[in-house]
């Protein structure tokens, strides 16, 4: 027979960790709670005004066009290599600016995705250390 007996342990309850300061975080979204659906409005609301912000420069752009025609009748007559002013604004202008607000767009919107991950964090209490000395390692 173990000429040592197994050392004894007194359980009082579960295991207590360190002070319960927690971070909101995906738990609170997947859970459907208050804090979550604050979360989630925030990026929601934070993308919204991202998407009228590109809008508001891609109609002021596009929308100013007619109105300097209107304003300025001469450029109406403007011909370069005989195509008229309006449509090579439209053919030149148009596209870069499209591409170009996509590209703002898309740089700002992962830009958006980033900050949320790093503020809700990964909260996953499998993946926390365990705060018991006795746990296995």
């Amino acid at each position: 027979m173990s000429a040592t007996p197994p050392e004894r342990v007194r359980v009082t309850g579960p295991p207590r960790r360190a002070a319960q300061t927690r971070r909101p975080g995906t738990g609170d979204i997947d859970e459907g709670t208050r804090i979550g659906a604050i979360l989630i409005g925030s990026l929601v609301g934070e993308q919204r005004r991202l998407a009228v912000r590109v809008l508001i420069v891609l109609g002021a752009v596009l929308g100013s066009l007619p109105l300097v025609f209107r304003l300025l009748p001469a450029l109406a007559d403007v011909r370069w290599f005989g195509i008229p002013l309006a449509y090579l604004l439209l053919w030149v202008l148009v596209h870069p600016l499209l591409l170009g607000l996509g590209w703002f767009y898309v740089r700002r919107a992962e830009a958006n995705e980033r900050a949320f991950s790093a503020l809700v964090g990964h909260d996953d209490p499998d993946d926390e250390p365990d705060d018991d000395p006795r746990a296995p390692r």
